[in-house]
């Protein structure tokens, strides 16, 4: 069975549906309030058409009711658990960057593709296919630079490199190579309690009867990777760290699609290891232990991509370009 794993992330009209149903359920917008096309489209930064099918979603919740071909108003029955006096001017929606909106959709679609080869981004071509200017596309594009997702070729154009065995060693080396320099300056800096909370999330995800999902284990290897080494005081090592921990992006799309691939998640009990080695003081063990950890998911992270290979038959995106190897 193939699916294509971008279907994976929320629509941009189900995160505007989202949080308007947010609003609406705390009162925010009251009974009454009008919602047109043109108000998501601006807050949003999407085009008419997710604008259309976020509205007519949450009038099927019962949410909103139809004024008109593309005009709705906050039900008088919505659901309130704060309620707020009605202003007396009409509702005006706060703009929003389009870029956020549209974000985690893009970065989606580009990451679940990189593990069957590498791609060519038109930036000009992502504006038409999302209904949005070439400015919001711009920043979408600065961003996926910036979390090392692309990069620019030779010619000065985007593209998004497959994640081949090369690749991977490139990634999982520096990570080994500058993590721990990272951890060990982060140390002296972390809130109280920081370490004994990561342990104890560590060891709730270990128990036998524990729920453990995709966002538990993004959340669990941010925690370690990211949030930790985040307090190291340097931002140059941090920024050269950025680059290969695009492979934790891409480990959101791999958790949601091979959770089962390892029976209980290996990585769990070597976090427990690096934090148990911090705590007792042992900073030369933790090192050592995190990069033992690193080494060992350099492997688990060819295994979980050569599974995705086998399942996933992602749709044609006008904005990607697929490059044949040379």
């Amino acid at each position: 069975m193939t699916t294509d794993p971008s279907r994976l992330a929320p629509r941009l009209y189900q995160q505007a549906a989202a949080a308007l149903a947010r609003e609406v359920e705390q009162g925010l917008l009251p009974p009454g309030a009008i919602l047109t096309q043109g108000q998501l489209v601006q807050r949003f930064g999407i085009s008419r058409s997710p604008a259309r099918q976020a509205l007519e979603e949450l009038a099927r919740l019962g949410l909103l009711e139809r004024q008109g071909a593309a005009r709705f108003s906050v039900a008088a029955n919505s659901v309130q658990p704060v309620p707020r006096p009605a202003p007396a001017d009409p509702v005006r929606l706060t703009p929003r960057a389009g870029w956020e909106m549209l974000y985690p959709e893009i970065e989606m679609e580009i990451v679940s593709r990189s593990s069957l080869g590498s791609w060519r981004v038109n930036e000009a071509m992502l504006a038409r296919h999302c209904g949005v200017s070439r400015t919001v596309a711009r920043d979408v594009v600065g961003r996926l630079q910036n979390r090392g997702i692309i990069r620019k070729d030779d010619s000065g154009r985007w593209f998004a490199p497959a994640l081949t065995a090369r690749h991977i060693d490139e990634l999982f080396e520096l990570r080994w190579l500058l993590e721990p320099v990272a951890m060990e300056k982060a140390l002296p800096h972390l809130p109280g309690g920081l370490l004994d909370q990561m342990l104890a999330e560590l060891e709730a995800a270990m128990a036998p009867d524990a729920h453990r999902d995709s966002a538990l284990l993004d959340h669990l290897e941010q925690r370690l990777h990211v949030e930790m080494l985040g307090h190291c005081g340097n931002d140059a090592l941090i920024r050269a760290i950025r680059l290969p921990q695009s492979l934790l992006i891409a480990h959101h799309m791999l958790y949601q699609l091979t959770l089962e691939l390892f029976g209980t998640e290996p990585f769990l009990t070597e976090h427990r290891e690096v934090v148990l080695r911090l705590l007792s003081g042992d900073i030369a063990g933790a090192r050592a232990a995190l990069v033992a950890h690193l080494r060992i998911s350099r492997r688990r992270a060819m295994l979980r991509i050569e599974a995705v290979q086998e399942m996933i038959q992602p749709d044609p995106l006008p904005y990607l370009e697929r490059i044949d190897p040379a």
